[in-house]
């Protein structure tokens, strides 16, 4: 299996998890406030009703912006290769490797650390459509394209 693909599948894994994580969260923080509604009387009852619901509000958020990632990535064909950089490629720089794909920040697969980046970034930006041996430079930083998968 390429690297690549294994990045991508390393990913996806990680967005499932966080995905069953905050559905688990929010079915826990609804069976919270049943018991709280069945145990609980008065103003503390009001007060615990209203913090479980602004909890599962913010949980959902997540949820929402974890599924639009998921989303995002699973456009991305990770046997797809090119020879510019394009939404999905695995870059190699002089500076590290970068997968193009969702702001995931630095990922360690096969012992490579990878710096996961959205191709909206202002660094993704400046990459999208360069081949190897051309060089961007951002933020004072040189980089120079070794190598696209």
């Amino acid at each position: 299996m390429q690297v690549k693909q294994k990045i991508y599948e390393y990913c996806v894994a990680l967005l499932d998890d966080k995905i069953l994580s905050l559905r688990t969260i929010l079915h826990e923080l609804g069976e919270s406030s049943k018991n709280d509604t069945k145990s609980s009387a008065g103003d503390k009852h009001e007060t615990g009703r209203a913090m479980i619901q602004i909890e599962q509000e913010s949980i959902g958020k997540q949820l929402r912006e974890v599924l639009e990632q998921k989303s995002l990535l699973e456009k991305i064909d990770p046997g797809l290769s090119s020879s510019q950089i394009i939404r999905g490629s695995l870059v190699k720089t002089n500076k590290g490797y970068l997968f193009l794909s969702i702001a995931f920040g630095k990922i360690s697969v096969e012992g490579m650390v990878i710096m996961a980046i959205p191709p909206l970034s202002p660094l993704g930006v400046k990459l999208m459509g360069l081949k190897i041996n051309d060089s961007i430079e951002i933020n004072g930083t040189h980089y120079l394209i070794e190598a696209i998968s």
